[in-house]
Parts: C-alpha cells; sequence; structure tokens
C-alpha cells in the first residue's frame, strides 16, 4: 500500500467511526502531535485521545486532498473538518451542540505501510469563534 493509500484508508475509517480498522493502521510506537498541545507516543495513548475526540466531537471529513514523497515515507493531507460538539472539552467554550466548518491539515510519516506519526494543524482561533467562545 502506498503511503497515499495508507492515509486514504486511515480518513475512511475515521469518516466511518470504525476506530478498530482506524488504530490498526498505526505502529504500536506511533508519534502523535496533538494541534497546539503535546506530543504522545503510542497506539494506546492515541486510542485514549481517540476516545476522548468521540465523546466531545462529532466530526467527518471532506474534501481531501493527500500528497506523498517520492519513496512513500512521508506524505500530507489536506481537508475541512464538518463538525459537531457534542460535549465541552477541558478549558474550551461550553458544548452546545453547535457545528462548525474548519480547514485542516496533517502530516505524516509512514512505515511498512502504517502511520508512524501524525501532526495534526488548524486553527483553534477559527474553531473558538465557530463556537461561541
Amino acid at each position: 500500500m502506498s503511503a497515499a493509500e495508507t492515509i486514504r484508508a486511515y480518513y475512511d475509517a475515521f469518516n466511518r467511526q470504525d476506530m478498530d480498522a482506524f488504530l490498526a493502521l498505526l505502529t504500536d510506537d506511533v508519534v502523535h502531535d496533538i494541534n497546539q498541545g503535546e506530543r504522545q507516543t503510542g497506539k494506546d495513548a492515541f486510542a485514549r485521545f481517540m476516545e476522548h475526540m468521540n465523546r466531545c466531537y462529532r466530526e467527518t471529513l471532506t474534501d481531501m486532498v493527500i500528497m506523498e514523497n517520492a519513496d512513500g515515507t512521508r506524505a500530507a493531507a489536506e481537508f475541512v473538518v464538518n463538525g459537531e460538539y457534542l460535549a465541552s472539552d477541558e478549558g474550551l467554550p461550553e458544548a452546545r451542540g453547535q457545528t462548525y466548518v474548519l480547514p485542516a491539515g496533517a502530516f505524516f510519516e509512514i512505515r511498512d505501510g502504517k502511520v508512524a506519526r501524525i501532526t495534526n494543524t488548524y486553527n483553534l482561533n477559527d474553531w473558538i469563534a465557530q463556537v461561541g467562545g
């Protein structure tokens, strides 16, 4: 599977909310750089992060563009996050079912057909303005 195919499968699983398939595309030692947050390491940490995110947000990604480098070890994706804020997240505005549309992107390292690093990026101030912060 090419890097682009791996990333496509990763986001297809995300959009289906198939967390088993989603997590299966990660290396056990995956590194996750959270937008404006900490770096976490390991599939277990990533699974806990996703449990939290899925409790607070319902999101679907659209308008996906995926790029990869020549040797297939790195990739990037640009997309639009279409979401609903379900439950208040610590340090952020109160959730009242607000919807949002947010441009975002991610950078990946691929190893043996799996995601070994993901760095997500989006404009948090834009999101806060949309949900009424």
